[in-house]
């Protein structure tokens, strides 16, 4: 029984030991305070990772401005609308005149009684 013991002890105490291993802290000189050495670390680490940030911070606003420049050259070299004249009145006789306005006024005649039928429709009594 003890024979089946050390082997497993063996094996127990390597894998604490590499345990341990993987856990030290990098090399730090004697007499040097370690949780000073790792505020700083992480010190660093925060400075850096600040100036990373301000770095994508300003090529961001340079990747704006850059578009709103852009944006403003394409609108500016549009070729602005021609402008329209107003269209002459068509000059016609008199007899063409009054046809025309006949015409017109029998369109309006016409119009009036179809909205009246939809009216006097939508006026009936419900049942």
């Amino acid at each position: 029984m003890t024979r089946a013991l050390i082997p497993l002890s063996l094996a127990f105490a390597a894998l604490a030991g590499s345990a341990q291993a993987q856990a030290a802290p990098w090399y730090v000189a004697p007499g040097a305070n370690l949780h000073r050495y790792q505020a700083d670390q992480h010190r660093y680490e925060m400075d850096r990772l600040r100036a990373r940030a301000d770095q994508r911070e300003t090529v961001a606003r340079q990747l704006q401005l850059e578009t709103r420049l852009n944006r403003l050259e394409i609108e500016t070299a549009r070729q602005p609308e021609p402008l329209q004249p107003a269209p002459y009145r068509v000059l016609r006789s008199p007899e063409e005149e009054r046809a025309f306005r006949e015409s017109a006024t029998e369109r309006r005649r016409a119009t009036a009684a179809g909205v009246g039928q939809i009216d006097a429709w939508l006026d009936r009594a419900a049942d």
